[in-house]
């Protein structure tokens, strides 16, 4: 199954919020807003059982995700992507290695969680590679500000961790005092506060891309605290 064979189910005149064949679709903004409630995780249209469910924010093609999810058929794996186009992929290696236990919701991240995702619901999150939006004046459009670590606070159970890797040192530095100061994270690294390595981590895309451009990858852990 090839990517291009993913077609949107709706015009761009009638975009929705929909679930179809494995997709989560969530426009920024509909033509039309129309209520919508997610039916939870062990709906049949989603996963179709209790097991825990891990995140993975901007996925990108999927081919870590993806990994995991082959490596680990007992975990529901979740791959937040925005761009359809990198969605669509993720789909195509659902088919191709029959990842009953992948879904993929196509949709920004902020938002999908806001809006979406319940209290202590969400065993792991992962975040592999954001963009950095390396100038000073565009750091507001990164993704890890405190208003999103609030949302990944929420959605955490208790004692569950948040996973975020970069290559870029400035947005290392950011992440570490973002989430570092909130009251519900600890960060589970000793000082510099990341680890370069991390034993049995997967690769992706960009982790192969930047080593062979001889940049140093940081791996950031935090722990959700399981009291207030």
């Amino acid at each position: 199954m090839k990517p291009v064979n993913l077609k949107v189910p709706f015009s761009w005149d009638d975009r929705q919020i929909i679930i179809e064949d494995h997709v989560w679709y969530v426009p920024s903004y509909q033509a039309i807003p129309q209520p919508f409630t997610f039916p939870g995780w062990d709906h049949p249209s989603v996963f179709g059982n209790s097991n825990p469910v891990i995140f993975e924010y901007c996925s990108g093609n999927g081919a870590w995700i993806a990994a995991k999810a082959a490596e680990n058929p007992h975990l529901n794996w979740v791959a937040i992507e925005k761009k359809f186009v990198r969605a669509r992929k993720i789909w195509s290696k659902i088919k191709n290695h029959q990842l009953t236990n992948l879904f993929v919701i196509c949709g920004e991240g902020y938002l999908v969680t806001n809006r979406y995702i319940a209290d202590n619901s969400i065993s792991s999150i992962y975040m592999n590679f954001p963009d950095p939006w390396p100038k000073n004046k565009h750091a507001k459009n990164r993704l890890i500000q405190d208003g999103f670590i609030d949302e990944i606070a929420r959605i955490l159970k208790p004692e569950g961790h948040f996973t975020f890797v970069t290559d870029d040192p400035t947005y290392s530095e950011w992440t570490i005092d973002v989430v570092s100061r909130h009251l519900l994270m600890k960060n589970c690294c000793p000082s510099p506060f990341y680890a370069t390595e991390m034993e049995g981590y997967g690769t992706s895309y960009f982790d192969q891309l930047w080593r062979e451009k001889g940049k140093t990858i940081r791996y950031h852990q935090f722990q959700k605290n399981s009291c207030k």
